[in-house]
C-alpha cells in the first residue's frame, strides 16, 4: 500500500531507499513561497540509526508490512541479547545492543516482549508501554528536600540509572514508561 507525506504519523513503518523504517516524529513545516515539508525524525529498524528526513507533498512511499510475535528475553552476555519464541523455547535468537537500542536499559529475564518481524525476519523489539523495576540503588533523600518535589538519581535491577521523586528508596518497586524511560509510581514500598 503506498503512502503519502501525509500519512508519516509517530508508529508508523514504511520502506525508504529499500528498508524498513519507523516514524518517530514529524513536524509540519510551512515556509512562504514554498511548498510545506514535512521534517521526519526516523528510525532504521534493520541497524537502529535514527535520521532526520525532510519529505515533500511529492513524494510516496511503500507502506512497510510488519508482524508482530510474542518472545521472552532470556539473557545477555556480552552486548548480545538473547530471546526465544514464547511458545517454543527451543528456538532461540540474538539482537545487538546496536539495534535494540536504548530499550537495553529496561531488558528483564523473562520479560514478554513483542518482535518486529519484516519479511518474516525479526528486526527488533518492542518493550510494553509501563514495566515494575527493583530499585538496587538510591541516596538517601535529605530532610528538607522533599518539599520542592526535586528527583534523584536510582539505580534500576537491570543496571539503568534514572531519575525518580526524592521519596523512593532502596528496594522499592517502581513503575517505568519504558519508551521514554521516565518514572511513573512507585508500586510497592519497601
Amino acid at each position: 500500500m503506498s503512502i503519502g507525506m501525509n500519512d508519516l504519523k509517530p508508529g508508523v513503518f514504511f520502506i525508504y531507499e529499500g528498508q524498513p523504517y519507523a516514524v518517530l516524529e514529524t513536524h509540519h513545516l510551512k515556509m512562504q513561497q514554498r511548498r510545506p515539508v514535512m521534517q521526519t525524525k526516523m528510525k532504521n529498524m534493520l541497524n537502529g540509526k535514527l535520521y532526520e528526513r525532510n519529505f515533500q507533498q511529492s513524494d510516496v512511499f511503500e507502506e512497510a508490512d510488519i508482524e508482530y510475535q510474542n518472545v521472552k528475553f532470556l539473557y545477555n552476555h556480552r552486548e548480545e541479547y538473547w530471546f526465544c519464541h514464547e511458545n517454543d523455547p527451543g528456538k532461540r535468537f540474538q539482537l545487538s545492543q546496536e539495534l535494540i537500542g536504548d530499550a537495553v536499559k529496561f531488558l528483564k529475564a523473562n520479560t514478554v516482549t513483542k518482535a518486529i518481524l519484516f519479511n518474516q525476519k525479526i528486526i527488533n523489539i518492542e518493550l510494553p508501554v509501563k514495566m515494575d523495576f527493583k530499585v538496587i540503588e538510591a541516596p538517601p533523600a535529605i530532610r528538607g528536600d522533599t518539599a520542592q518535589g526535586g528527583v534523584k538519581q536510582v539505580k534500576l535491577e537491570t543496571g539503568a540509572i534514572i531519575n525518580v521523586p526524592l521519596f523512593i528508596n532502596e528496594g522499592d518497586i517502581i513503575r517505568l514508561n519504558t519508551q521514554n524511560g521516565n518514572y511513573v509510581e512507585r508500586v510497592e514500598k519497601k
